[in-house]
């Protein structure tokens, strides 16, 4: 019993723990927090192919000091402020797709309502809606490709510029039009800002997330690869199946219905709750298949 007693005061009584306050908790979940968010952004990204290779580096020069081989870890010692600027180099798009990310966080534009609409200022009207989704589910039937960008607080003015001007008020037959066979606007993308068609046959950037599916093409990695960069909403009818899908936040949600459009369509309306014809529709989804950027 003895034995125990001087065990317990020689060690464990011995022992110095740290002094650890709430503030320590806090930073200490917000710091991995932080460290879990860029692992996540590493690996969905071409940033992870980047992260292997550097890391292979890491090890080679982790050998070379083991077996003390002086000329490569001098090389190393020499190239490593060149190397550290070369790493923000080839990270920059990654970089600056995640501050893009981080700004339309909620949290911050909660906090920081910069350019946001007021509440209660809807961007486009009911008719607006109904067109759109008749528009988009008559092209699905027959089999016609689409591809609309719904701007929101994100000014889509750049991608705008690479088309042609419309500014034409949206209805359901100007739509198919546009994207039926043959025509001259029929091919690229249409930009919405409120009740009009901005522009017609506009570029828009392809997603470069890997995992997006082999079967989808260049017109559904195009609508993902804007939501990617902005806040806009986009609504792509694919060709060879006719399907509806939807891509916001770099996020793509396949074969829709019409319902689960209208409902998408009516929370971008920015309308007031207090209106009477402000809706609560929740929508369904069709075998929901979802992909993460």
């Amino acid at each position: 019993m003895s034995n125990i007693e001087n065990f317990l005061t020689s060690y464990l009584f011995g022992l110095s723990l740290p002094n650890i306050k709430i503030t320590d908790l806090v930073e200490i979940i917000i710091i991995a927090f932080i460290i879990y968010q860029i692992m996540l952004w590493v690996k969905n990204t071409r940033a992870w192919m980047l992260f292997k290779g550097i890391l292979f580096l890491l090890a080679f020069i982790l050998f070379a000091s083991i077996f003390e081989m002086n000329t490569i870890l001098w090389i190393a010692s020499k190239t490593i402020n060149v190397g550290i600027i070369a790493v923000i180099i080839i990270f920059q798009p990654e970089l600056r797709k995640a501050l893009e990310q981080l700004g339309r966080k909620n949290i911050l534009t909660t906090l920081f309502p910069i350019d946001s609409q007021r509440f209660g200022e809807e961007r486009f009207s009911d008719k607006t809606v109904n067109e759109i989704t008749r528009a988009v589910f008559e092209m699905g039937s027959v089999r016609t490709g689409a591809l609309i960008v719904i701007e929101r607080d994100i000014s889509l003015t750049d991608y705008e510029n690479t088309g042609i001007e419309v500014d034409s008020l949206i209805s359901s037959q100007l739509l198919i039009n546009i994207f039926e066979h043959n025509t001259p606007l029929h091919d690229g993308a249409i930009i919405v800002r409120g009740n009009r068609v901005a522009a017609a046959t506009c570029y828009l950037p392809l997603s470069d997330n890997m995992g997006l599916s082999k079967e989808l093409g260049t017109r559904h990695r195009a609508g993902v690869g804007i939501s990617e960069v902005s806040d806009s909403l986009t609504i792509i009818v694919s060709e060879e199946t006719g399907k509806v899908s939807v891509a916001t936040g770099g996020e793509l949600t396949r074969n829709v219905d019409s319902d689960y459009l209208r409902s998408k369509l009516y929370e971008l309306q920015n309308k007031s709750p207090e209106s009477g014809r402000f809706r609560k529709t929740k929508g369904r989804v069709k075998n929901e298949k979802k992909v993460n950027s």
